[in-house]
């Protein structure tokens, strides 16, 4: 008890205050994108009211959830999950493949696995569990990661379960993977030139890649095989000339671009965005929640929010160069890539400065599977830092 009492004392309080008033903020923007906005005619003996607050609801029992699963993360100390990682690595593959098999479809895509009332996304908890198995799987290579041909049993580590996620297909989590990859291997020390030349290559091949394939479709009626929907590749593209389908595929971005547009300076005040409550954007909980405070709270609300969001990288990045080993370092910086990566596309794709990939923002966007994988990365970065120092008695 003593020992837990004065490790609590060195418990990141700053991070826990900010990371608090982040999804404090949440749940007034979630209420804002989700309630209601048409009075239902009163009809005797029939229940026509909506709640107002079931989304806000819901998204509070995530977070408490959430902040359950960072408790945990706590109690637990950090470097004993480098004991489990192949069975956290084989129970991460037979999650994702489970839902090949067993997954619910929505959105055109099959990503979920619901059991009984509850309903959840492994490709998010997929996020956590590569971090925590890749990080130790990086220790066990530390100084043999200086050719292309070093960095080939990573890539292997990294792909297999990138294969089943590209398979459902979810881009967007394919993209966290590709983050976490290369930041985790630059902190482990593999050359940057390799690394950024790799990074170039690989988009330089991508975008050839999607060049051919429409090229070919377009001229010979047959195209070139890509791991991705039809959709999900116009949307990859759209971002550069949305208007060329604003009433199709670059519809999400422009609605988007107009409700940021309309907020000015200060917004048009809370629950009274036009383009929020006159559903014109689209999943404006979940992926378009940073539209929502554009338009209702202004350049001043969406400043403050990424100024939140800044001191919860700084903080998480303080973390990582305090660790006071190679493998809590190696973690907190696959933390902070996942979420860097998250809040970088998830506001460049509102923006329209980038393609949308169905990012969320992190514990901002309303949805249970994200919120509890975030709350836990940090309740992981929070152990490594209240344990950077042997306790002295």
């Amino acid at each position: 008890m003593f020992t837990q009492s004065r490790l609590l004392k060195k418990v990141d309080y700053t991070l826990l205050l900010t990371v608090t008033t982040i999804i404090l903020f949440s749940l007034v923007i979630i209420y804002s994108a989700t309630k209601p906005t048409e009075v239902l005619p009163v009809v005797e003996g029939v229940n026509n009211s909506a709640d107002a607050f079931a989304s806000v609801k819901k998204q509070f029992i995530n977070i408490v959830l959430g902040f359950v699963a960072m408790a945990m993360a706590l109690y637990i100390h950090y470097e004993d999950l480098a004991k489990h990682t192949k069975a956290l690595y084989i129970l991460n593959l037979i999650m994702l493949g489970a839902v090949l098999f067993v997954g619910d479809s929505a959105l055109g895509a099959q990503r979920w696995i619901e059991i009984g009332p509850f309903r959840f996304q492994p490709s998010e908890f997929s996020k956590l569990i590569i971090i925590i198995c890749f990080a130790a799987f990086l220790n066990s290579r530390q100084g043999r990661l200086n050719s292309f041909k070093d960095l080939l049993p990573c890539f292997a580590f990294i792909g297999v379960p990138l294969l089943f996620i590209l398979k459902q297909p979810d881009l967007g989590t394919s993209l966290v993977f590709m983050a976490i990859m290369f930041g985790m291997l630059f902190a482990a020390g593999a050359r940057p030139s390799l690394l950024i030349g790799l990074l170039l290559g690989g988009l330089a091949l991508a975008t050839l890649w999607i060049w051919a394939h429409f090229w070919l479709e377009a001229h010979s009626g047959f195209n070139l095989w890509i791991p991705l929907k039809e959709y999900q590749l116009k949307r990859l593209i759209i971002f550069v000339n949305p208007w060329q389908d604003w009433h199709g595929d670059g519809y999400h971005i422009i609605q988007s671009q107009i409700a940021i547009g309309q907020g000015g300076l200060f917004g048009r005040g809370l629950f009274n965005g036009s383009q929020t409550h006159g559903n014109f954007l689209p999943i404006q909980e979940t992926d378009f929640i940073f539209s929502v405070v554009g338009e209702e709270l202004g350049f001043a609300g969406a400043i403050f929010l990424l100024f939140l969001f800044f001191v919860l990288i700084y903080r998480c990045i303080y973390i990582a160069i305090n660790a006071k080993d190679n493998f809590g370092f190696l973690l907190a910086v696959g933390v902070v890539s996942m979420l860097t990566f998250h809040v970088l596309v998830n506001v460049g794709m509102t923006a329209g400065i980038m393609p949308v990939t169905g990012i969320p923002l992190p514990m901002f966007s309303y949805g249970g599977s994200n919120m509890i994988t975030n709350l836990a990365a940090l309740g992981i970065l929070l152990n490594i830092n209240m344990r950077r120092q042997k306790i002295v008695f």
